[in-house]
């Protein structure tokens, strides 16, 4: 199988998807929970073949992951589970089988990608780490998502997505002067090792292609939560400062955020001299732009200066209107946004226009409802409508059309547990 041919599988992903930017890319999918199954997710989304290979005997746990669908039988799907692996062909291999990592090795030779996030000597101690397939697949691009990554003191150690928010950095840095130390809400560790292992995967992919050569792409998780730290590191090793956390204020960007309002909360931040210009204006003040104690970003900027004179300002302003008025009285002049919980996220104008809640049918279990893909490509778009599939739900397609297996071999490796 070559780049951009359909293949066997293509056109037959579970949702419909035809046609992506993708099609034809056959990726091997041993991942689990969010990290792993989110990259591949993506690159689903984008028309690449995906196969989700599970254990059969203890499959991706984030199956019983909350919030759950459930069918009138009783049954239950994840809704979590659903999101992170739409689009997707269900296959069960157990690799600790000879069976199974023979299969694994089939299916490497009419493979473009394989995704892992075990840790680093995991796939080795199984023998189907990436020195054995590659002998199988020279040109195999090999993704690998963990916590400290393949090399290094901390290689080996067991990590989540809290731990690369404690020792990349993001965590010391995140919260309130005051009190202690916050991780950001969301599994940002997890999420942005995903991103850059998306991108680490094309670009390999395109060396591949051009050259038939495959790599190991190598992702951390606590790398990619270092990248996220803005002027962290420079701010220390160019000025010796140790961030710290800062509440909801920019280092030195003033005004730069969150204010109460009638009915909640707004960010704020109009600190160039053009926006505190339009916002003195349409708040009703013109004259304060030309104050000369705070006509200037510079003077506004100076911790002493931004709080005597301009956030008690910009709390009058704020204080008796409510969110929606405060965006129509700014309107597409002033950087000014209500901070909105998920439901008002979920109806939001600007979200539908962009596609990104989706609704997916699932047969027996009803709508489910998640995000779209944030990938908008003009001729090739993304297809997030795609379901995800039950465990090895696709087993005996797959291995027909990639491993090239009869009937009585399926039956026989089924038998034997290696599927």
């Amino acid at each position: 199988m070559t780049f951009n041919d359909a293949g066997p599988l293509a056109g037959m992903l579970p949702g419909g998807l035809s046609e992506g930017a993708l099609r034809g890319v056959v990726v091997l999918d041993i991942t689990r929970v969010v990290a792993g199954p989110f990259c591949s997710m993506l690159l689903a989304d984008l028309g690449a073949t995906v196969i989700k290979i599970e254990n059969p005997k203890e499959p991706d746990y984030a199956r019983d992951f909350p919030p759950k669908l459930t069918a009138d039988s009783g049954d239950e799907f994840s809704g979590f589970f659903a999101q992170f692996n739409r689009n997707k062909f269900g296959l069960t291999i157990d690799l600790s089988t000879d069976g199974g990592k023979e299969l694994l090795k089939k299916l490497v030779r009419r493979a473009d990608v394989l995704v892992e996030n075990f840790r680093p000597g995991t796939m080795d101690k199984l023998g189907v780490g990436y020195d054995i397939l590659r002998q199988e697949n020279p040109r195999l691009v090999y993704t690998a998502i963990s916590g400290y990554g393949q090399n290094g003191p901390y290689r080996r150690r067991p990590a989540y997505d809290n731990s690369a928010q404690a020792t990349g950095g993001l965590w010391s840095m995140n919260g309130f002067p005051d009190r202690p130390p916050a991780r950001v809400g969301t599994i940002i560790g997890d999420l942005s090792a995903t991103l850059y292992a998306v991108i680490g995967t094309l670009a390999a992919l395109r060396h591949a292609e051009k050259t038939g050569q495959g790599q190991m792409v190598d992702i951390s998780q606590q790398d990619s939560v270092l990248s996220l730290t803005e002027n962290a590191v420079v701010s220390y090793t160019v000025d010796g400062k140790v961030p710290g956390p800062l509440g909801n204020e920019h280092p030195f960007v003033k005004p730069y955020e969150l204010y109460p309002c009638k009915d909640g909360f707004v960010f704020f931040g109009g600190y160039t001299d053009k926006f505190w210009r339009l916002s003195c204006q349409l708040f009703g003040r013109p004259e304060l732009a030309d104050d000369p104690e705070i006509d200037t970003m510079a003077k506004r900027f100076t911790p002493e200066v931004y709080e005597r004179r301009v956030r008690p300002l910009l709390h009058r302003w704020f204080e008796d209107r409510t969110k929606t008025e405060l965006e129509e009285i700014v309107g597409d002049a002033v950087p000014l946004s209500a901070i909105k919980d998920i439901a008002e996220v979920v109806a939001d104008p600007q979200i539908a226009a962009r596609d990104m809640v989706v609704d997916v049918e699932y047969p027996d279990f009803g709508e489910l409802r998640m995000f779209g893909s944030p990938v908008k490509l003009t001729d090739t778009p993304t297809q997030p409508r795609g379901l995800a599939p039950k465990v090895g739900e696709h087993s005996d397609t797959i291995l027909r059309a990639l491993a090239d297996l009869d009937e009585n071999t399926i039956t026989r490796l089924r038998e034997e547990g290696a599927i």
